[in-house]
Order: C-alpha cells, then sequence, then structure tokens
C-alpha cells in the first residue's frame, strides 16, 4: 500500500512511471500545498495554478531532487514560492514581508515536524474522516465538501467534528479528548 511507503520510495516509483506512486504522492502532498498557497493569500483559481504549476516543477525535476525523503518540504516551498511571485505579479507596489525578513503568510504551515507527523496521522484515518479533512484544509466549502464525499450537507459540520475529534485523539493519545 502506497500510504505506508516512504516520501524517497514513491517519487523514485513515480520517476520509473508508476502512476499509482504519483497518485499517493497527490494525496499526501496535495493538501499541504493548497494550504499553503491559500495561507499565502491566494484565491481559488490563482492557488489551483500555483499547486499545478509545483506538481508540473516535481515532473521536471523528479530525478534532481536532492533530498527525495522532504519532497514534501520541497513541494510547499515551491508552491510558497510560486504564491509569492503571483502575489507580486498581481499587486505591484505592495511590500511584501517575506522581503523584509518578516515572517512570511505560509510560515505557520511550512516547514515543521508537527505539521508532516499532522498528515501523516491524517493519512492513518479511515474515509470519509481523511478526504474530509483533506478537503477542509483546503478550505473546499462544505456544499463542495458534501458533494465530493456524498454526504448530505448537513452532516459535513458533525461528521467534520467527529473527524476532528478522531484526529485530536491520536494525536495526543496521552491527553484525553475535551
Amino acid at each position: 500500500m502506497h500510504a505506508q511507503r516512504a516520501p524517497e520510495e514513491l517519487l523514485r516509483a513515480a520517476a520509473d512511471g508508476d502512476r499509482s506512486a504519483w497518485d499517493a504522492l497527490e494525496s499526501r502532498f496535495g493538501p499541504l500545498m493548497w494550504a499553503v498557497a491559500r495561507a499565502c493569500g491566494l484565491g481559488a483559481a490563482d492557488a489551483a495554478d500555483v499547486v499545478q504549476g509545483a506538481w508540473l516543477r516535481l515532473l521536471q525535476h523528479l530525478d534532481d531532487i536532492r533530498e527525495p525523503e522532504r519532497v514534501g518540504a520541497w513541494l510547499a516551498t515551491t508552491v510558497r514560492r510560486e504564491a509569492l511571485l503571483v502575489l507580486r505579479e498581481s499587486r505591484p507596489g505592495v511590500h511584501w514581508a517575506a522581503e523584509a525578513g518578516e515572517p512570511e503568510p505560509g510560515a505557520a504551515v511550512l516547514g515543521s515536524h508537527e505539521r508532516q507527523a499532522l498528515w501523516s496521522t491524517v493519512s492513518t484515518l479511515r474515509e470519509p474522516c481523511r478526504t474530509l479533512l483533506q478537503l477542509v484544509a483546503i478550505d473546499l466549502g462544505s456544499r463542495q465538501t458534501a458533494a465530493r464525499l456524498g454526504l448530505p450537507l448537513g452532516s459535513v459540520g458533525p461528521t467534520r467534528a467527529r473527524c476532528l475529534e478522531k484526529l485530536r485523539t491520536l494525536i495526543s493519545p496521552q491527553e484525553p479528548a475535551q
């Protein structure tokens, strides 16, 4: 099963033409990429372009990734850089925090061991929780989430709450969830 394979194994398999490995990479890192793009302040269309562009860059550089075990961080950084370029082009003259050494908009989402542990834990959840939490991360909205999961609109909120509770207990098993 791809969910259990290390990112570097998936990257190698994808480079060898294994479509299911590419799908596993997309499933594992796609929500993070969307979260980074949205945290940088991009709208849905620009975020989609940036995420798609990052996947294209990965495809172009499959054999060039120096630390394949950190492909998730590579993708997140690529999305962040692309997002900042889009923002600079769309809003010339605006002072960007990244240029002044201030924290970047996506800093809370990027580069932490905790983030990687979180998504690793999310990938262990059963459906519909795994997909629902990924959709929540990309801010898809309740109506689209319901349609994507085949759930009644009114059940998205309660299902999300149950899934977050499961995630909370998996992340902090020693602390009872409140």
